[in-house]
C-alpha cells in the first residue's frame, strides 16, 4: 500500500504522509463512502442498526480518520503544499458530510429502526442521529436543501481562511530589538529571542506574537514603549487596524460572511437565529437562559473586579509612577503588584517546573486517582518533539495519546485535544478498537540544553487538555458515536478538563512534579503557600474577561443583525461588562478562532457553564480528602465510572447526578475563585 492515508492497520503513518497523498486518498475514501451510502439506502437493505453500521459507519469512519490526520497535520505542520492540498479537498469532504447528514433516504431508514432492540448506548446514539438529521437539513427539500448544502461548504471554506489569516498574521510578525530594550524580561525568554534572531541572520533579539514570547514581554519588560508596540501588533492581528501590509490578513469581511451564513442556515431550519440552533444539542435551554446566567455571574464578579482595578491603579501610581495606565501597562502592573503582595514572581516559580518533571507528576496523579498506568509507547510522529504513550488498566490497553508540547512556526497557537480514533466495538470485525487522542500545547522550548520550563499557567493548561484526553480515552462505551467525548453536550465537555486544573493547586501533587532546573530541589513549601495565597489574584477581572467573550458570542448569534458591523456590539458588551476598558483599535474579535473557526459559535459560555460542574465535582474530592492530604481512591473510582467512563452515552446532567447524587450548584465555583458572598 503506497498511500499512507489509506493504511488503517493501526496508527496513522504521520511520518510518511505527504501533501500529494491527500487528493488520491480523499477521492478513494469518498468513493467508498458514497458506495456504502447507496448500498444502505436501497429499499431492500434492512433498517437495522448493526447492518447499517457494518457498511456505512465502517466506510465513513475510515474517511473521518484519514481526513482527521490531514486536518491535524494542517494544524501542527502547516506548509504551503499541505495547505493547498487541504483546501482543495475541503469542499469535497464538506459536501459529502453535508449531503450524508441531510439524505432523506438514510433519514427514513433510521426512522424505521426498531429502537426496542437497541442497548442504552445505541438508543442514545440513535436519538442523537435523529436530532442531527433535522439540524443537518434532512427535512428540507428542493432549493432550500441545495442552499443549505452550499452554506455548509462555504462556511467550511471561510472558517479555514479565518484560521489561515490568524496563523499567518501571527507567524508573519517579528520585532527586532536591542538588549537594552529587554530590561526586566526573563533570561530564558531573552535567550530564546536571541537564538531566533541568529537563526534569521539578524543581530539583536527577535520578538514574536507567539504566547511564550509575547506574554512574558508584556508582564516583565520595563519599557512601556516596547509593550505598546507588541500590544498593538497583537490586538490588531488579522484586522483592518493591523500595521502596514499585515492588513492583507484582515478577517473583517470573513466574520461578516460567517455570521450571515449562520443566520441564513438558522432561518432555513426554522429557527429565529443561529444561537437557537447551536443550543439544540447543549445543556442550556435557550439563549435567554445563557445570557441571564452570564449577566448574573457578571454581577457577582463585578465588585471583586472593581477592587482588583483599584488595587492596580493605587500600586501603579505609588510604586511605578504610572498615573494613567494604558492597556499595555496592565499585565506589567499586575505582575509587579503580584510580586510585591505575595513576594514571588512567575519567573521564580517557573524554574521549578521542568517539562519532564511536570509530566511525571501529572501521570502520577492520574495513575493514583483513576487506577491506570501510563507508559511510553512508539508510533510514527509528525515532528521529533512529539511523544507517544499508552494507558493500561490491569495490563490491558485502554487508550493511547500523542503529546506535542513546543510552539513552532506552522503550528496553530493555543492548546487543544482532538481524537485520532474512538473506542468502538467494530461491527465489521467484532474487535474492540481502543481510543487514541492528540494533546497539543504551545510551550516555550528549552534553551542551552536545559529542559523546557513551564509557567504555572502552562502546567494548568497541560492538566486541562489531559482532562479532555482522559474523557476520550478512559471511556468504557462501545458505541462509537457516544463513546468518550462523542455525543457529550458541548457545554459539559469542559467539565473533565477544568476538573483536572484543581490538582495544580495541591501540595501533595505539586511536590512530586517540581525540581529546580539548576539544583534539582523541589518547590519550597513557603513558595507554594505564596502561590496559593495568590491563586485568586485578579479572579474578578479574569471572570469578567471570560464573560465579555461569552456574552459577545451569544449576543452576536442571537440579537445581532449580520448585515450590520459587529464592532458596535463588541463595544456595547465591553461597556456593560468590562471594568478595564479596551482601546478603540483593539480587534480581539478578529482572532476569536473559538467561535469563527473552532466549533464554539454561540457556545463560548460553556467554559463558565462547565466550571460550575467541574468545581462542584472537585468539591467531592475535597470532602473526602484524607488527613494526610491524599485523595480517596473510592471517590476517584466513582468519578471515573460516573463521568469519564460513561462518555456521551447519557446526558451530562445524569452523569453528574450519578456522581454527586444531586444537581450542581454555583457555591463551589464562587468559593474556589474567592468570590463567595461575604
Amino acid at each position: 500500500m503506497t498511500n499512507p492515508l489509506l493504511d488503517f492497520a493501526d496508527l496513522p503513518l504521520f511520518d510518511a504522509v505527504q501533501p500529494d497523498h491527500v487528493p488520491a486518498a480523499v477521492d478513494a475514501l469518498l468513493a467508498e463512502s458514497e458506495s456504502a451510502l447507496e448500498q444502505v439506502t436501497q429499499a431492500s437493505f434492512p433498517a437495522e442498526w448493526t447492518a447499517i453500521a457494518q457498511v456505512l459507519d465502517v466506510a465513513t469512519e475510515r474517511l473521518g480518520r484519514a481526513w482527521g490526520a490531514v486536518s491535524h497535520l494542517n494544524s501542527v505542520a502547516d506548509s504551503p503544499e499541505l495547505r493547498a492540498a487541504y483546501n482543495a479537498a475541503l469542499p469535497k469532504v464538506t459536501e459529502f458530510w453535508t449531503r450524508l447528514g441531510a439524505d432523506e433516504r438514510l433519514y427514513a431508514k433510521y426512522k424505521a429502526i426498531d429502537t426496542a432492540g437497541l442497548n442504552p448506548a445505541q438508543r442514545k446514539a440513535h436519538a442523537n442521529a435523529m436530532r442531527n438529521f433535522v439540524l443537518g437539513g434532512a427535512d428540507l427539500t428542493g432549493s432550500a436543501k441545495e442552499r443549505f448544502a452550499h452554506i455548509q461548504e462555504r462556511q467550511a471554506e471561510v472558517g479555514q481562511k479565518f484560521s489561515e489569516n490568524t496563523l499567518d498574521a501571527t507567524d508573519g510578525y517579528a520585532l527586532f530589538v536591542d538588549a537594552d530594550e529587554l530590561a526586566g524580561v526573563p533570561d530564558d525568554v531573552q535567550q530564546a529571542a536571541r537564538a531566533a534572531a541568529e537563526k534569521d541572520g539578524h543581530p539583536g533579539y527577535k520578538l514574536t506574537l507567539k504566547m511564550p514570547c509575547y506574554l512574558p514581554v508584556m508582564q516583565f519588560a520595563r519599557s512601556s514603549a516596547l509593550r505598546e508596540k507588541l500590544y498593538r501588533a497583537y490586538v490588531t492581528r488579522a484586522s483592518d487596524q493591523a500595521v502596514g501590509d499585515a492588513q492583507r490578513f484582515d478577517n473583517t469581511a470573513l466574520i461578516q460572511e460567517i455570521l450571515a451564513l449562520r443566520h441564513e442556515e438558522a432561518q432555513l431550519l426554522g429557527y429565529a437565529n443561529f444561537a437557537e440552533v447551536s443550543l439544540v444539542p447543549k445543556m442550556a435551554e435557550s439563549p435567554a437562559k445563557v445570557i441571564a446566567f452570564l449577566r448574573d455571574l457578571a454581577v457577582r464578579a463585578r465588585p471583586f473586579a472593581l477592587q482588583d482595578v483599584a488595587d492596580l491603579k493605587a500600586f501603579a501610581a505609588e510604586h511605578l509612577n504610572l498615573t494613567d495606565p494604558q492597556a499595555w501597562d496592565w499585565p506589567f502592573i499586575g505582575e509587579k503588584l503580584k510580586e510585591a503582595r505575595y513576594s514571588f514572581s512567575e519567573q521564580e516559580v517557573k524554574q521549578y517546573f521542568t517539562a519532564p518533571k511536570v509530566l511525571a507528576g501529572l501521570f502520577k496523579i492520574i495513575e493514583t486517582l483513576f487506577e491506570v498506568s501510563i507508559r511510553p509507547d512508539t508510533a510514527p510522529v509528525w515532528h521529533p518533539a512529539v511523544q507517544f504513550y499508552r494507558i493500561e488498566r490491569q495490563g490491558a490497553l485502554v487508550g493511547q495519546f500523542y503529546l506535542d508540547q513546543p510552539a513552532r512556526n506552522g503550528k496553530r497557537g493555543g492548546a487543544w485535544m482532538d481524537d485520532v480514533r474512538a473506542r468502538w466495538l467494530r461491527p465489521d470485525t467484532a474487535q474492540l478498537q481502543t481510543p487514541v487522542a492528540h494533546l497539543v500545547c504551545n510551550f516555550a522550548e528549552g534553551v542551552d540544553g536545559k529542559p523546557a520550563l513551564l509557567t504555572h499557567d502552562d502546567v494548568t493548561t497541560l492538566f486541562h487538555e489531559f482532562g479532555h484526553g482522559l474523557h476520550h480515552m478512559l471511556t468504557q462505551v462501545d458505541e462509537r458515536d457516544v463513546s468518550g467525548i462523542s455525543g457529550v453536550e458541548w457545554d459539559a465537555v469542559e467539565l473533565p478538563s477544568q476538573f483536572m486544573e484543581n490538582f495544580c493547586w495541591e501540595w501533595e501533587v505539586l511536590r512530586h512534579m517540581t525540581a529546580h532546573v539548576d539544583t534539582g530541589e523541589p518547590l519550597p513549601r513557603a513558595l507554594f503557600d505564596k502561590m496559593v495565597a495568590a491563586k485568586n489574584y485578579q479572579s474578578g477581572l479574569q471572570t469578567l474577561r471570560q464573560i465579555e467573550f461569552a456574552l459577545f458570542d451569544m449576543l452576536l448569534h442571537s440579537a445581532h443583525d449580520p448585515a450590520q458591523d459587529f464592532m458596535p456590539l463588541l463595544k456595547a458588551v465591553r461597556d456593560e461588562v468590562a471594568v478595564l476598558k479596551s482601546p478603540d483599535f483593539n480587534r480581539s474579535a478578529h482572532t476569536f478562532s473559538h467561535i469563527f473557526a473552532g466549533g464554539y459559535a454561540a457556545g463560548y459560555y460553556s467554559y463558565k457553564w462547565a466550571e460550575v460542574l467541574s468545581a462542584d465535582a472537585y468539591a467531592a474530592f475535597e470532602e473526602t480528602l484524607h488527613s494526610d492530604g491524599s485523595h480517596d481512591i473510592e471517590t476517584g473510582r466513582r468519578y471515573r465510572q460516573a463521568i469519564l467512563e460513561a462518555g456521551g452515552s447519557r446526558s451530562a446532567l445524569e452523569s453528574f447526578k450519578a456522581f454527586r447524587g444531586r444537581e450542581p450548584n454555583l457555591d463551589a465555583l464562587l468559593r474556589h475563585q474567592g468570590m463567595s458572598a461575604q
